[in-house]
């Protein structure tokens, strides 16, 4: 996929291929200055970060990948599509490239990994930012069903390339997005819905989804000592913002920010105004001006 995607894929000229935890990763790394990393959500990419990693590249030396299973990384494949294994393999990543950040940027999922590794002290960052972070498990039905029902469509080799035969269409991939209560721009849609078109892409996504415990993790939170700012869009109709203050009343260095008019893609919607909120939290702390 890669080969046919590479040369219009956002930041291909800061693209790369490294072996780590057992998994061929696909990276992009830029700027100078301290060391920042991004992790991006479920059915995502480092695509998400277009924008956003070449300004915090003015400042920092900044770091994205994308997730095992999703856009051009490797499956990790079974229980290592969990948080623990996502945390784990991640933190394989950092190792080979001796990448030992001191500020972290997680959007959606990818703020629990964040969470995880820094409870596992996998990470020792001055501050974790969460970009609405799905740290609370679904409720009702959706999140008795969901679960069960990701591991079954992941665990199959013909229903991911059928999903991604119907789920290719961009007016469905739009209709996708527009859930979320962003507006993401022409660009955008266009990236998902090549993403959204490779069934290996969809079976990470999936895989994930599936082996995603988020009572264990819950239960596990509170020991977080390591600064936790949550930034949370006020349209987000995926994680809504009064899960942000959930958590924050559960964490005693957390604190909330809200985003006004923004919905859960809020770095695709305006990366500038998201990374000048980064960046004023990177400051506070001691980051670069």
């Amino acid at each position: 996929m890669w080969e046919r995607e590479k040369a219009t894929w956002p930041n291909h000229e800061l693209s790369r291929f490294v072996e780590a935890a057992g998994i061929r990763w696909h990276v992009q790394q830029g700027g100078r200055g301290p060391p920042l990393l991004l992790v991006h959500g479920t059915g995502a990419s480092t695509h998400s970060w277009r924008d956003v990693l070449p300004l915090l590249g003015a400042h920092y030396t900044v770091l994205a990948a994308d997730l095992p299973g999703h856009g051009f990384t490797a499956a990790a494949g079974g229980s290592r599509s969990s948080i623990d294994g996502m945390s784990e393999s991640m933190a394989g990543l950092l190792a080979a490239l001796q990448f030992d950040p001191l500020y972290c940027v997680g959007h959606s999922a990818g703020a629990v990994i964040l969470c995880r590794m820094a409870l596992d002290r996998q990470i020792k960052p001055r501050v974790i930012i969460s970009l609405n972070g799905a740290f609370v498990p679904l409720g009702g039905t959706a999140g008795i069903v969901f679960s069960p029902l990701a591991k079954l469509l992941a665990r199959s080799s013909l229903l991911p390339r059928l999903l991604a035969r119907r789920a290719g269409n961009p007016a469905s991939v739009a209709r996708v997005l527009d859930s979320t209560g962003s507006r993401v721009d022409a660009k955008g849609l266009d990236l998902y819905t090549r993403l959204v078109r490779n069934p290996k892409h969809l079976e990470g996504a999936l895989g994930m989804m599936g082996n995603w415990d988020l009572r264990s993790f819950a239960r596990d939170l509170p020991r977080l000592t390591t600064p936790l700012v949550l930034l949370a869009a006020e349209n987000d109709r995926t994680v809504p913002p009064h899960q942000a203050f959930e958590i924050k009343q559960r964490l005693a260095n957390a604190s909330v920010c809200t985003l006004p008019g923004l919905g859960h893609l809020a770095h695709e919607e305006q990366p500038g105004f998201v990374t000048e909120k980064i960046l004023s939290i990177c400051r506070a702390r001691g980051g670069t001006p």
